[in-house]
């Protein structure tokens, strides 16, 4: 087989905050800003990675989540214990020191885990937690 990532979902709570903190400190682009019925889809990604993207999506859009599953949702996405991204870098160490002077939750600075890797973690505006490996 030959498959291929083509995009991943991230709920959030909040498109303008989302939009800055994926555009402006991450350095993603913006692929998709599609707003519909009070709701907002965004779609963005790396700029060198066209085929690659990510659609943060408002966790109510389901018409098939229940009210007691929107409310478990905002929950868990409150506490960040809903979604994760894994990205990575090849300088871990300089991508927290970038991102970390932005307006961010800082969840864990760099450090070497006992699992081999090397990263650093933050929450997103809706808490989603995005950790970033060291790329090896």
């Amino acid at each position: 087989m030959d498959l291929t990532i083509n995009a991943s979902f991230l709920p959030h709570t909040d498109p303008d905050a989302s939009l800055a903190f994926y555009r402006d400190t991450l350095g993603f682009e913006v692929r998709k800003d599609v707003r519909y019925g009070g709701m907002c889809w965004l779609t963005v990604g790396p700029p060198d990675q066209p085929n690659t993207s990510i659609v943060l999506a408002p966790p109510a859009a389901d018409p098939g989540v229940t009210e007691d599953e929107r409310r478990t949702i905002a929950e868990m996405m409150a506490k960040g214990t809903y979604a994760t991204l894994l990205l990575a870098s090849p300088d871990v160490d300089g991508a927290f020191e970038r991102i970390q002077a932005g307006d961010v939750e800082v969840v864990q600075e760099p450090a070497d885990q006992p699992y081999g890797v090397r990263d650093c973690a933050f929450r997103d505006p809706a808490g989603n937690l995005i950790r970033i490996q060291q790329a090896g």
